[in-house]
């Protein structure tokens, strides 16, 4: 099997707040949510943006290539769908915090 390359296992984590910190024994800085959420949302906003102008391509006649543009679509409309239902958890979530006797 001398042209096979077998597929790697996961490999390890890097604590949280980096190795510096993790050498220091300092404590890590707590993960910002607000900034993931802000990166999620861009990366599915790029990916509604690239398949608008796949789209605007096809039409225009500037691409020939259905399944590329049919890819990129599929592509963004599950993104978007997967946004929706961490957004629905979260305010699930949210709404049950709230109602919890203290």
């Amino acid at each position: 099997m001398a042209g096979i390359n077998p597929i790697p296992g996961p490999s390890p984590l890097p604590p949280a707040g980096g190795a510096a910190a993790a050498r220091r024994g300092a404590p890590a800085d707590p993960p910002d949510l607000g900034a993931a959420f802000r990166d999620v949302i861009d990366r599915v906003d790029g990916s509604q943006q690239k398949s608008a102008a796949a789209i605007e391509d096809l039409v225009a006649g500037r691409s020939r290539d259905m399944l590329s543009v049919v890819s990129e679509v599929a592509e963004a409309d599950l993104s978007f769908k997967l946004l929706i239902g961490v957004r629905n958890k979260i305010i699930e979530a949210y709404k049950q915090t709230m109602n919890m006797q203290v």
